[in-house]
């Protein structure tokens, strides 16, 4: 993406995206406009995407902030830099760089930075609440044998799959977890759901519909948009963080 194009060219282009390089785009998020006195909102920048329950955006943190606050929806939280601690529902919940954990909505959130810190966030507010306080996202955690894609979609072998699921929403649409993956190669396949992945291990290369392609590693984060479509084609090993927001049928 050209960032040195006009903010509204760059946010339509964003919009236009089946599958966002989130990292690499975020110094061209607009301001998330909040009015809230809170610094864990104050000058958030937000990923333009379509209207609707899911929201990614990027909060920068001083050292020594804190806070109380009640989240609108359930917040996938991936520290990029520095520490957070949150308590909610007298759960404690400790995030250093590289760690991804889920606060949710409707309950007290008190929130406190050791140092400059710098968080991207998911946040879910579709169905009801109802889950009661804060999970980690082990990614250390065994994992069980999940479904491999579609056969009519594979081009070659069928993968080995696995997953675990650190959170699931009260309404079953917010998931989030981790999952890895043998080698594979899939044809294009439309998006019912978001998707934001944080690569683990591995390398992926997508192509989408409008024939963009583009390869990510470990340590990249990627959002797959609900509407789009791409590709998959993975050579080695994969593992992933994963938060996904799949609507009900």
């Amino acid at each position: 993406m050209d960032l040195t194009a006009a903010p509204s060219e760059a946010r339509g282009a964003m919009e236009a995206q089946s599958f966002v390089d989130v990292l690499g785009s975020r110094s061209a998020w607009p301001d998330a406009g909040y009015a809230e006195a809170d610094p864990y909102f104050a000058g958030r920048r937000r990923l333009p995407l379509p209207e609707g329950p899911v929201s990614v955006e990027l909060a920068n943190l001083a050292a020594g902030q804190s806070g109380e606050t009640i989240l609108s929806g359930d917040e996938f939280v991936l520290v990029l830099a520095g520490t957070i601690r949150f308590r909610q529902a007298a759960r404690e919940l400790r995030l250093e760089a590289d760690d991804a954990g889920v606060v949710v909505r409707g309950l007290p959130l008190e929130w406190a930075t050791d140092g400059a810190t710098e968080l991207l966030v998911m946040r879910c507010s579709a169905g009801p609440g109802g889950v009661d306080g804060p999970a980690r996202i082990d990614v250390d955690a065994p994992l069980s044998p999940s479904n491999p894609p579609i056969a009519e979609l594979l081009i070659g072998p069928t993968p080995s799959c696995r997953g675990h699921m650190d959170f699931r929403s009260a309404s079953g649409e917010f998931m989030c977890g981790t999952w890895d993956s043998t080698p594979y190669h899939r044809r294009l396949m439309s998006f019912r759901h978001f998707e934001l992945m944080r690569l683990l291990e591995g390398e992926v290369a997508f192509a989408d519909e409008s024939g963009r392609t583009a390869s990510f590693g470990a340590g990249d984060v990627v959002l797959f948009v609900q509407g789009g479509g791409a590709s998959w084609e993975s050579r080695t090993h994969v593992k992933k963080i994963y938060a996904t927001y799949r609507p009900a049928e």
